[in-house]
């Protein structure tokens, strides 16, 4: 399957990305870039993060490489008012970076617990806190919130992310009540499994604990969906820009399994 675009709704807007150098969220920066935003890619990893933001200039607009650790207030607080500084405004936030173990219960030290809540959830929280008086003073604006199928459903291997990724939908829903009368909304996705580096990673980890190599398992993934096939990082893009465009506008506090209908069946 290609990605196609059928026009640039976010001409003049300015995206902001965290977790943008790879994955879901390198795919919503461009997303958003290929549809004539300018871009805030926030990233812990450097060169990859700037990598993704050359890739969003050759779309022809603005982007801002900016360094930050979603775990740490001061960090994105610095981010925010970095962009806030080169364009005085922020229409559009995807809150993306997350982090997955693949670590059987008894393995999950409480280090580990720890470091997944930061990223995941207190992460995602303070994203939301950093932007919300923007869009509140602005009475416009979206944010979308990756959360996983991990938050609806579980499965071994998954205790302190389902946790987290369940604690993004619950956090999604509370803000988008609370900013409903600004004008702005909030939702979440919930994606099922994508062809990331890091389900890649997940993939050579407990594969190899099921007698499986990466690719193996997964192909067996791939069979838990009706499509019969993993998502690829652009399906996901494609959601988070529609809901932040003017076609959502009406679409607030909702986790939308983008699964393939893995959750459904």
């Amino acid at each position: 399957m290609e990605e196609k675009i059928f026009g640039k709704r976010f001409v003049g807007q300015v995206a902001l990305v965290t977790g943008a150098a790879k994955g879901i969220g390198e795919a919503c920066a461009l997303r958003f870039a290929k549809e004539g935003a300018n871009v805030a890619l926030l990233d812990f990893d450097d060169a990859n993060n700037e990598k993704a933001a050359a890739a969003c200039r050759a779309q022809g607009v603005e982007a801002l490489a900016i360094h930050c650790d979603v775990s740490s207030k001061e960090s994105v607080q610095a981010a925010v008012d970095q962009v806030m500084q080169k364009w005085g405004r922020i229409d559009a936030v995807v809150a993306s970076a997350g982090v997955y173990s693949g670590l059987m219960l008894p393995d999950v030290t409480l280090a580990q617990w720890q470091r997944t809540i930061d990223i995941n959830l207190t992460g995602v929280f303070l994203t939301n806190q950093a932007v919300a008086p923007i869009l509140m003073k602005q009475k416009s604006g979206s944010i979308v919130n990756i959360s996983s199928m991990a938050g609806k459903t579980s499965w071994p291997s998954s205790a302190e992310y389902s946790a987290s990724k369940s604690g993004v939908i619950g956090l999604t829903r509370s803000v988008a009540v609370e900013l409903a009368p600004y004008g702005v909304t909030c939702n979440a996705i919930c994606p099922g499994n994508t062809l990331t580096d890091m389900v890649r990673n997940v993939a050579a980890l407990v594969g190899g604990r099921d007698g499986l190599n990466a690719e193996e398992w997964l192909a067996m993934r791939a069979k838990d969906s009706p499509a019969q096939r993993l998502a690829e990082p652009w399906e996901i893009g494609g959601v988070a820009t529609f809901l932040a465009s003017n076609d959502a506008r009406y679409l607030n506090g909702q986790a939308l399994e983008v699964d393939g209908g893995m959750v459904m069946s």
